[in-house]
């Protein structure tokens, strides 16, 4: 489906980034992987290697928060690749507190990490893509971006602002045939969501009406489904993959 087609996915370390990478090399793709744990993104290309024996990988090890770097990176895939026909902005982190005891330095951070890398990608893959006249590029967001959270005021607010600049890219750059959506995860059972307290844990499980955490791969083929063609007409959306919590 996607032969001759390449994508970079930042946050491809571990977790629903590796899964997205695995499931777009299955499909045919060449996939530039970014994250900042170069033994992390070798297992991944390994994983990607399982999945297609022609697996052709990039692995590009720094910061997804820091504008040169991913400059750096965009630069390396055209290179290597020639092309860039879809950008995964995955990378993201949580920091969980309450609103009176959230430091200055953790509000960075979050935005750092789950807003502004996702802002550095798409200006650094839009020029490509705009001589190309196609593209699709991906934000994941989450459901707490969607409906807000207790103790993680700076991680909503930084997925919130994810979806703003998904219909604002959207509207940027769709006459240039580029097409921006957002995933939006519920409990996902990732390295990350392992750390939540039991309580939240236990509150997202009751809301899901299938009764269940989601695996990263329930994230991965729709983010794969968004770069298709089968979703040509598809841009400035969010879609849920929740189990049913928000409905």
């Amino acid at each position: 489906m996607f032969e001759g087609k390449a994508a970079i996915v930042t946050g491809a370390s571990r977790g629903i980034g590796r899964a997205i990478s695995v499931d777009l090399v299955r499909h045919g793709a060449s996939v530039a992987l970014v994250g900042r744990d170069r033994g992390a993104l070798e297992e991944t290309a390994s994983a990607c290697s399982a999945a297609r024996e022609d697996a052709k990988c990039l692995i590009l090890t720094g910061d997804a928060a820091d504008a040169a770097a991913v400059d750096g990176f965009v630069r390396e895939t055209l290179e290597s690749f020639g092309r860039i026909d879809f950008a995964i902005a995955n990378a993201g982190q949580s920091i969980d507190a309450l609103l009176l005891r959230l430091k200055a330095e953790a509000i960075e951070q979050m935005l750092s990490v789950n807003l502004k890398s996702a802002f550095y990608l798409c200006g650094a893959v839009a020029r490509p893509m705009m001589k190309q006249r196609s593209g699709s590029i991906v934000l994941l967001s989450s459901i707490v971006g969607v409906m807000g959270n207790a103790g993680q005021a700076a991680y909503a607010a930084a997925k919130a602002g994810l979806l703003g600049l998904t219909k604002s890219l959207a509207k940027e750059l769709g006459s240039r045939n580029i097409r921006v959506n957002a995933v939006a995860p519920g409990l996902i059972e990732t390295a990350m969501t392992e750390k939540m307290p039991d309580e939240a844990r236990e509150y997202l499980l009751k809301q899901a009406a299938l009764g269940r955490a989601g695996k990263p791969e329930d994230v991965s083929g729709v983010v794969t489904f968004l770069c298709s063609e089968a979703a040509g007409y598809i841009t400035g959306q969010t879609l849920v993959v929740d189990g049913g919590v928000l409905m």
